[in-house]
C-alpha cells in the first residue's frame, strides 16, 4: 500500500502538479533531449566520488540525477535501485534510445542509453564517460527504465 502511495504521489509530482516538473509535449521532447545530451556532455570527464552528486564529482545515481535535475525532472536524489522502483518501464523498442535508463548488476549500478552501442555512467576506474555496451556490460544489464517525458516524434 505505502509503495502505491508513493508511486502515485511521485506520478502527480511529474506529470501534473503546478509545482513540480512537467512533462514536455511532443513538440517540446526533441528540444529537451538536445538538452539533456548537452547536459551529460558538460560533465563528462568528471571523478567517481562515491554518494557524490555534482558538480566536480560524481556516482553514478549521482550522475543521473544532476542531468535529471539540469533539465527539469526533479526527482528525489536516490540510489539506482529506487530510481528504478520509481520510473517507468522502456519497451523493448525504447531499451536502444537516447535517454533510456540502463540499470547494471542487480541494481547497482545505473547509466544513460545513448544509442544501441554506446551508454554514458560514472564509473568506479574511469568517471563519468562514454562506455560502449559490449560483452561484459550487456551480461550485466538488470533492465530499462524511461525518463517521465514524452518520446520524440519518429518521421
Amino acid at each position: 500500500m505505502k509503495r502505491l502511495i508513493v508511486a502515485t504521489a511521485i506520478a502527480f509530482f511529474l506529470m501534473g502538479s503546478s509545482a513540480g516538473a512537467q512533462a514536455p509535449d511532443a513538440g517540446d521532447s526533441q528540444g529537451f533531449f538536445q538538452h539533456l545530451r548537452i547536459s551529460i556532455e558538460h560533465y563528462l570527464g568528471r571523478p567517481y566520488v562515491w554518494g557524490a552528486s555534482g558538480l566536480k564529482s560524481f556516482d553514478c545515481s549521482g550522475f543521473l540525477w544532476r542531468i535529471m535535475s539540469d533539465n527539469g525532472i526533479l526527482l528525489k536524489r536516490t540510489t539506482a535501485r529506487k530510481l528504478y522502483m520509481m520510473l517507468p518501464p522502456a519497451s523493448k523498442a525504447d531499451q536502444g534510445k537516447f535517454g533510456t535508463l540502463v540499470f547494471f548488476d542487480n541494481l547497482k549500478h545505473v547509466g544513460m542509453i545513448d544509442n544501441a552501442e554506446f551508454f554514458y555512467h560514472a564509473q568506479v576506474s574511469v568517471g563519468t564517460n562514454h562506455s560502449q555496451m559490449n560483452p561484459f556490460w550487456r551480461q550485466k544489464v538488470y533492465g530499462y527504465r524511461r525518463l517521465p517525458i514524452v518520446s520524440p516524434a519518429v518521421n
